[in-house]
């Protein structure tokens, strides 16, 4: 099963369990990850699960959709070439260690 690791804002680091099939947002949101919102529940509409993928994580992504590109020029904290809506990114099996870090907002 692979392993998410989230850094939130304030250097803390929280390694979870991530399940295939599920969206990056399914998991912090089941394991209570602090800072990821999720206000529209996943649907790609609210841009409150923003992460930045670091560099070996960001290479594993699927691209970035023309709904999810536009909906990351509407996030809170910066958007960079790293950011990516935690709710448009699934899990795959074969991840192994993954890391994404959470803007220190998304409201």
């Amino acid at each position: 099963m692979p392993s998410l690791t989230f850094v939130l804002p304030d250097g803390t680091r929280r390694t979870v369990e991530g399940k295939a099939g599920l969206s990056v947002m399914q998991v912090a949101m089941a394991e209570d990850v602090p800072g990821i919102v999720a206000e529209c529940g996943g649907n790609a509409m609210c841009a409150t699960c923003h992460v930045y993928a670091d560099a070996a994580t960001a290479d594993r992504l699927p691209p970035v959709t023309d709904v999810e590109d536009e909906m990351l020029d509407s996030t809170a904290s910066p958007r960079t070439s790293s950011s990516r809506l935690s709710c448009q990114v699934d899990v795959e099996e074969d991840w192994g260690d993954t890391t994404f870090v959470v803007p220190d907002t998304q409201l």
